[in-house]
Parts: structure tokens; C-alpha cells; sequence
């Protein structure tokens, strides 16, 4: 990520980024996302010459707006999904080992009420499944009087005990700057704001791309093996350049965040929806607590940012006032909103909860479409990508069997506890210790309300290709989530330790943080009501 972006566009050189672009690349991926990084990564370590373009900023998409979860698909098992629960739980406990500090146990509590559905035998004979298949068994249930002091702000009425389970958390947009680090390190190049404005072909169907770079308008001719359509909910729109018909149906999920004070948890809590019987739920999260999640068809088009509407802002408060009724939470108490559209294939489910959350991969006139699918499971789908793509890569064979996520990253030394150690080492890895040596003085503090240090902003700047305020505030760090109105009362210190890194003048600073502030009021912030 950072040293191919230097190298291309920041350290002068004018033929950097097209002899970069000219060379022969065996998959060129677009997309960005943990799909495309994971591409990535399984194809540069398995010696293939890779290439990943994103049109916007890293994770941009779904993959820095998800509900922050790496699960197994609980509730897939009443579907009869058996798979993909097996498939996840086994990518999920993968994750917990090999990413210590950024994928991190979730302990999830959900209430036995009178009347509730599902019932208690029910929701723990899947509880029993989900343990078989991850080869551990827990305590899955506790009496009214223990779940009252487990989960002490919890409704009362018809209360007869609790179900207990675990699953696991991660912040998802470092999970791909991650996944795309470590990709780097195996001879992968991952560039964004470079789109890929027109599909080009020969003889035997799609074999390039016209590039057009987001900071100049250059436009290049990039050629490659194999052209990866990894676009998530926008991977109709370069299939119809191939002659695909569409399949995906884009839904939305919403999510509000709240201050730790005003809703704190020791465990996740579940529920279902008073209204309807969806699962919500809400978890502490990187300093704040997160509710969600919606379901709803997105019909505002993907041209623009997703954003929380009305209706979901009213049916999440909906949920808080029946879960947490002696909290009393309004509006006020929301520090901020973010919405992501889900690329779900349409398999013509009414319930846009129904629809599979299976992923997909297409080959259409030599474009191959990887779409669909879960967080959880981003290490599956690139090998079944690669699977695909190999007849089309001859020379090159692999077993693609499944290895370690990430290198062990090594031990570091700084005057901090164990608990910001292993964040960092779980979200920086190899690069850590260079983030640590590069701190001033007071940067290696917490930035209040958050679990972020100051020093992590120097070096996103410096070295993590942000080329706008938006990627360095809502990607590369997650403060425009965790601070309310986006971290506007501390950018003077923000704009004081990042300027000079991102080698910016007064006036490009001032009309970033312009940008991002209003599109923080219209896409983060919460929706006005209709009059």
C-alpha cells in the first residue's frame, strides 16, 4: 500500500506509475474491499504477479460500513445452512489465532423472555451445533438473576434467564488495510483512487482495463492474464461491460453508535425486533457501542454514499427503548450513524433477510466476478476466485490450500500496556514497531473517547496513501465514527500532526476538511425528519 504508492505518485518520478501500470500483470483485481484485498494476498504469496486498483479509497465500500462483526452465521443454522455456519466458524477461530488484536472474542448474551421467540430449547440446540462445529463447548445458560448482573441495564419484565454465546469483533477497515499490508510484503501492488473506466479485449474475451487515476485524470492501458471483478454490490455494472445480466440485489444495513457512558455492556447483547423479530444487536466497540443492524432493500443507487434513513433510525431507536427500557436513550445520545450496502445475490426472496448470503463467482467472456459473501469468510472466497482463475493461468498450479492469514508479527518495545500492544500489533503488524519509533511526545496517548493513540494518525498520514481527510478519519483511523460531529473539536491537534505528513498546504487542508465535514453531516450524522 504505502511504498508502491510513494514510489508511483509522491517521490517525483514521472514514468513511476506507467511503467508500473505497463508491466505484464497476471491478475489485475478491481476493487478494493476485503474481497479484492484477499484476492490479493492469496495470489502474491502464491507467486502470481498481482495488481489491485480501487476507484475510491480502501474499503471505501461495504468493508469499512459492516456491522464490525467476524461470526460463524448462527442464524444460519435454522435455515438448514449448515456449510457455510461449518465454513465460517472454522474462518472465524482461523482469524482469532492469527490476528490477536484486531479480530477479538465477543461474548454475546441474549434474553429469555416469556413469549420470546426463538424459544430456549430451540436457540440452544443451535448453540450445541455451533459448538460442535467449532470443537469447544461452553455454558450456555444462566438463571434470570445471573443475566440480570451479566447484562445489568437490560429489561426486567418476563425475564427467565439468558442463553450465552461467543463470537468474535474486529475493526473492518483495518482489516483490509491489513489483509493488503501483508499482500505488499508478498510483491502485491495495491493502488486507490484508480478506477477502471473501460474493459478491454482480444480475441479470447476481456484481457485489460483503461485505468483512470483519481488525482490527475490520466487515463493508462493496463493488460493482464486474468481481469478480477471484486466490486462487491457494484460488480453488475463492470459485468454489464462483459454482457452479464444483472444478479445482485444491494441491501442495506444500518447501524447508530453510541457513547460507552451512555450504553455500556460487558457482553453483546441479541434480540429480536419487537416488530418484526430480527435480529438486533448491540457490542462494545473500539471505545463506543454499536447497534445494529438493518435489512433493507437499497434503492437510492451506488453512485453515491449509503447513508441511514428515517425510518431505520427509528426502528433501531425501536429496539434500544425495548431491550433497555430504564436508559431512557433518545436521539440525543447518538454520537453518529453509518449505513453499508451489502452485495447479496437475488435469489428472489421477498424478505431481503432471506436472500443467500452466499458468495459467487462468475466467468462472463473472460471477466471473472467474485461478489456476495461475509467478512468472516474473505480467505474462502479468494481461493475459490483463484480456483476459477486458473485455467486461464497456464504455467501456474497451486493446491490452494488454505495458510496462515498473517506472518507472526514480531514483539515490540514501548512504554505502553499490554492492551495497546496487542492492538497494534494486531493492526499494524510487521509495521508496528515503526509506528511506535515514529511518535512525538504525547502521541502515544489515547485519543479520548476512543481505543486510538494520536501516534496512529502520524503515521497513516505518512505512510498509508490518504489522499483525502475522509480516508484518514472514517478508514485509516475510525474517529469520524467515534467522536461526535466527526472529531471537529479536536482537529486542530488532528490538522497539527498530519499536515506536514501529507504534505498538504493551508488550502488543500481547509478544503479536505471542508469535504469531510459535510459529508460527514450528510452521510454519519442523523437524519432529518420529514416535515
Amino acid at each position: 500500500m504505502s511504498a508502491h504508492w510513494r514510489s508511483a505518485r509522491q517521490s517525483g518520478g514521472e514514468d513511476t506509475l506507467p511503467l508500473l501500470l505497463a508491466r505484464e500483470w497476471d491478475l489485475l483485481i478491481v476493487g478494493g474491499g476485503i474481497t479484492g484485498a484477499g484476492i490479493l494476498l492469496e495470489a502474491s504469496r502464491r507467486g502470481l504477479k498481482a495488481l489491485l486498483v480501487e476507484q475510491r479509497d480502501f474499503a471505501w465500500g461495504t468493508s469499512s460500513r459492516s456491522s464490525k462483526l467476524v461470526h460463524g452465521g448462527l442464524r444460519y443454522l435454522k435455515e438448514g445452512r449448515f456449510g457455510l455456519t461449518r465454513e465460517s466458524v472454522r474462518e472465524r477461530d482461523a482469524l482469532l489465532a492469527g490476528a490477536a488484536g484486531l479480530v477479538e472474542p465477543q461474548s454475546f448474551a441474549f434474553g429469555d423472555y416469556v413469549g420470546r421467540k426463538p424459544g430456549r430449547k430451540t436457540f440452544l440446540l443451535g448453540l450445541a451445533i455451533y459448538d460442535f462445529m467449532a470443537g469447544k463447548r461452553e455454558r450456555h445458560y444462566v438463571g434470570d438473576g445471573e443475566f440480570a448482573m451479566m447484562t445489568p441495564n437490560a429489561a426486567r419484565a418476563g425475564l427467565q434467564g439468558g442463553m450465552l454465546y461467543t463470537d468474535a469483533k474486529t475493526d473492518d477497515a483495518r482489516l483490509v488495510l491489513r489483509v493488503l499490508q501483508e499482500a505488499q510484503a508478498h510483491g502485491g501492488v495495491a493502488l486507490n483512487y484508480m478506477a477502471a473506466r473501460e474493459l478491454l479485449r482480444s480475441g479470447a474475451g476481456v484481457d485489460g482495463a483503461v485505468l483512470q487515476d483519481g488525482r490527475d485524470g490520466a487515463t493508462h492501458e493496463v493488460r493482464a492474464r486474468v481481469v478480477v471483478n471484486a466490486t462487491g454490490a457494484w460488480a453488475d455494472g463492470l459485468r454489464a461491460q462483459a454482457g452479464g445480466a444483472p444478479r445482485l440485489r444491494p441491501l442495506r444495513g444500518s447501524h447508530l453508535v453510541l457513547p460507552a457512558w451512555r450504553l455500556p455492556l460487558a457482553q453483546a447483547v441479541s434480540l429480536m425486533h419487537p416488530a418484526d423479530g430480527r435480529p438486533v444487536f448491540a457490542f462494545p466497540w473500539e471505545g463506543v457501542t454499536l447497534v445494529g443492524t438493518t435489512d433493507v432493500d437499497h434503492g437510492d443507487g451506488l453512485s453515491g454514499e449509503a447513508a441511514i434513513t428515517r425510518a431505520e433510525c427509528d426502528y433501531l431507536m425501536a429496539a434500544l427503548h425495548a431491550q433497555f427500557p430504564a436508559l431512557a436513550l433518545s436521539e440525543a445520545d447518538v454520537i453518529a450513524t453509518y449505513a453499508g450496502v451489502r452485495p447479496v445475490i437475488d435469489s428472489g426472496a421477498g424478505d431481503p433477510s432471506k436472500a443467500s448470503r452466499d458468495h459467487a463467482v462468475w466467468l462472463e467472456n473472460g471477466l471473472l466476478s467474485v461478489t456476495g459473501g461475509k467478512l468472516t469468510t474473505f480467505r474462502v472466497i479468494a481461493l475459490d476466485a483463484l480456483r476459477h482463475a486458473m485455467p486461464a493461468l497456464p504455467g501456474w498450479r497451486d493446491a490452494l490450500a488454505p495458510c496462515a492469514v498473517f506472518a507472526p508479527a514480531p514483539a515490540l518495545v514501548a512504554p505502553l500496556r499490554a492492551a495497546p500492544l496487542r492492538r497494534l500489533r494486531g493492526r499494524y503488524g510487521a509495521h508496528a514497531q515503526a509506528l511506535i519509533d515514529a511518535a512525538r511526545p504525547g502521541e502515544l496517548e489515547t485519543i479520548p473517547g476512543t481505543e486510538s493513540l494520536w501516534a496512529e494518525l502520524r503515521w497513516a498520514a505518512r505512510t498509508e496513501a490518504v489522499q483525502h481527510l475522509e480516508d484518514l478519519l472514517l478508514r485509516r483511523t475510525r474517529l469520524g465514527l467515534q467522536l461526535r460531529g466527526g472529531g471537529v473539536r479536536h482537529m486542530a491537534r488532528i490538522r497539527a500532526i498530519c499536515q506536514h505528513e501529507l504534505e498538504w498546504d493551508d488550502a488543500r487542508w481547509d478544503a479536505s476538511e471542508a469535504a469531510y465535514l459535510a459529508l460527514w453531516q450528510a452521510h454519519y450524522g442523523l437524519p432529518g425528519r420529514q416535515p
